[in-house]
């Protein structure tokens, strides 16, 4: 039998909580992530899949000092913005976090959870100028990882449950571009007798996709990708972007529009430096806007189709360095023109942070998928660069994640 909710007892949180089971609260607003944020007896409690202005009743599921967690039992009011969500599977996968809010909700929540973020964490006041890109929010993915296990029905392919390595297997999944979701339907009967406990699967262009590790039966090797007047090849081995419509907004805000439209390219001379630079999304258009740019990455893979992709698009002045960007990072250079950072969630490592403070580049643009460990990183920058301007763009329709380039430039070069 649940206990009932009594009055506080002046006992500590954490103690008040392990004696519930069960508690009402009321969604005040989502966090970074996509967790709905409630209070009871003034303490925090994060509770998954909720939406701004639901009364819930809550299952705590988690008790700590300082706050809780809790999953919803049931709704008794629901908060502006719910839905019914479009998939599914939607409330076992771990893929998809806010498919039971509506696009505007989402969007809504999502600009704000990321500006608190990057106040709390990096005391980082939002700039005067911020802009904000929605995305398609079906059908957009151009890539996916699919899990492999055996089920009742033999070889299943699917998605982690939320919150655990539980095989949720899926024949559909609305996010994926058409090509993508067409090919799970059946998949797991082209697999065979496969001993891979995931593949990847990355599409291109038209109807191209492929997939990695090789099976015999399904796409294998390279597709292809028209972003602006430029083509990417790469693999399903391989990072790129995953929003199919949003990459090209992303390469204009992070590099500037083509040619040089704005009046502040430096054709005539200098030196761009990409990092963590892939198979050279940002690379490419960097070309068309200064004299040199030194690409560095680490993946083998993904540098071999960054030097193929700069003479495909016939751009002699890309040079493409294979190294780790924490082991290069002591060959930048004083005052470069401009150096784009486009790192993993896990941001910038110490060493990195401190050497672009110490050579200060003219212009530095940060691409994050991160918002918290971009506000961390940017908390350090900001002794060294002013923030010109922030870009959130919605890459990830349907969770919690938001894609943010920041415009830095050096504090002591004249404004």
């Amino acid at each position: 039998m649940k206990r009932p909710l009594r009055p506080g007892s002046g006992k500590g949180f954490a103690e008040r909580l392990a004696e519930l089971d069960e508690i009402e609260v009321r969604v005040e607003k989502l966090i970074e992530g996509g967790d709905g944020f409630a209070r009871f007896e003034g303490i925090p409690i994060f509770v998954p899949r909720s939406a701004p202005g639901d009364r819930l009743r809550v299952c705590l599921s988690e008790h700590r000092p300082g706050y809780g967690r809790a999953e919803i039992v049931e709704i008794l009011s629901p908060g502006d913005g719910r839905r019914d969500p479009r998939c599914p599977y939607f409330e076992r996968c771990g893929g998809c976090d806010l498919q039971h809010l509506d696009y505007e909700t989402q969007l809504r929540a999502k600009v704000i959870a990321t500006r608190e973020t990057l106040l709390r964490i990096g005391r980082i006041e939002t700039p005067p100028k911020v802009t904000v890109v929605p995305g398609k929010p079906w059908g957009y993915r151009l890539r996916t990882q699919l899990h492999l296990g055996e089920g009742i029905r033999g070889l299943e392919a699917g998605y982690f449950a939320r919150g655990s390595h539980e095989l949720v297997a899926v024949e559909s999944c609305p996010v994926l571009v058409p090509e993508l979701e067409g090919a799970l339907d059946g998949l797991p009967g082209l697999l065979g007798e496969v001993a891979h406990k995931r593949i990847d699967l990355t599409a291109g262009d038209g109807d191209s996709w492929t997939v990695s590790p090789p099976v015999e039966g399904l796409p294998q090797g390279e597709v292809k990708a028209r972003v602006g007047d430029f083509v990417y090849a790469y693999d399903a081995r391989c990072f790129f972007q995953a929003h199919r419509q949003l990459i090209p907004a992303l390469v204009e805000h992070a590099v500037g529009p083509p040619d040089g439209e704005d009046g502040e390219a430096d054709k005539d001379g200098g030196t761009a430096y990409d990092l963590f630079a892939g198979v050279g999304l940002f690379s490419l258009p960097l070309a068309r806007r200064y004299e040199r740019v030194v690409a560095v990455e680490g993946d083998r893979v993904a540098s071999r189709y960054a030097r193929r992709n700069a003479r495909a698009n016939q751009l002699a002045g890309v040079e493409v360095e294979r190294r780790a960007v924490d082991s290069w990072i002591s060959r930048l250079p004083p005052k470069a023109a401009h150096v784009v950072v486009d790192p993993p969630r896990l941001g910038l490592i110490h060493n990195v942070r401190k050497t672009l403070l110490v050579r200060r580049p003219r212009r530095l643009t940060y691409v994050s998928c991160h918002p918290a460990t971009l506000a961390r990183d940017l908390g350090q920058l900001r002794s060294g660069f002013r923030i010109e301007s922030l870009t959130l763009l919605d890459m990830f329709p349907q969770t919690g994640h938001m894609e943010v380039v920041a415009q830095l430039v050096d504090r002591e070069a004249r404004t």
